[in-house]
């Protein structure tokens, strides 16, 4: 049999008088009910080494700036320390026991990482030739153009090979294109090698350069 409201509030009147402890609710009035947990978001990766106030470990075994082993020391005054000195404390090997850390400046580190991974990643490429397309009789501004072109590509890794194509009565003038390519094999001698020499095939000349 169903209660009325009035019943049911008396009923629940009961229950805070008696205290709820060994009371069970009849049947009717239990409902399944599903306790959702909050969403719980991991906790963001932290790019490279903890350093300076991340570091929350009692003591740390102390690499100094010059390089000198300072022993176990209390992590506050390794702090301190590396305040003082205008630089950062820096965990170097957090397995140890306890963590090894070294005063040093953190951003000329970064830097330093992010150098080697670009070099690592320069190695990885996959070297492609570039082609640069110019004319004998080619103005400075457009030479210009190009050898920024070229420079641009020999910075990403990628070998270039220079094409000039002769027209109508300009193979009779196949020394410009010479004198031109060794224009450029000349701007460019500090940063990039030759890997092909000028050659001529039918109307054109080309040369390969590779980056040093």
């Amino acid at each position: 049999m169903l209660l009325t409201s009035t019943q049911l509030l008396r009923h629940f009147r009961q229950l805070r008088r008696r205290g709820a402890r060994g009371c069970s609710y009849p049947k009717q009035f239990v409902e399944s009910t599903t306790i959702r947990r909050p969403f719980k978001t991991d906790a963001p990766v932290k790019d490279g080494p903890r350093s300076n106030r991340e570091i929350r470990i009692p003591k740390v075994q102390l690499i100094a700036a010059d390089g000198a082993n300072m022993g176990i020391v209390p992590t506050d005054q390794a702090l301190r320390m590396a305040e003082e000195a205008g630089l950062d404390l820096v965990e170097i090997s957090p397995n140890a026991e306890p963590p090894v850390c070294k005063i040093l400046d953190l951003g000329k580190l970064k830097y330093a990482n992010q150098k080697k991974a670009a070099e690592a990643r320069k190695k990885q490429k996959i070297v492609e030739v570039k082609e640069i397309k110019m004319r004998p009789n080619i103005d400075t501004h457009d030479y210009e153009v190009k050898m920024k072109a070229i420079g641009r590509f020999f910075e990403e890794g990628d070998k270039v090979k220079v094409t000039l194509k002769f027209r109508g009565r300009e193979m009779a003038h196949q020394e410009l294109g010479m004198k031109l390519l060794q224009q450029v094999k000349e701007d460019t001698l500090e940063i990039a090698k030759v890997e092909a020499e000028p050659k001529l095939e039918g109307r054109q000349m080309m040369m390969v350069l590779a980056p040093k």
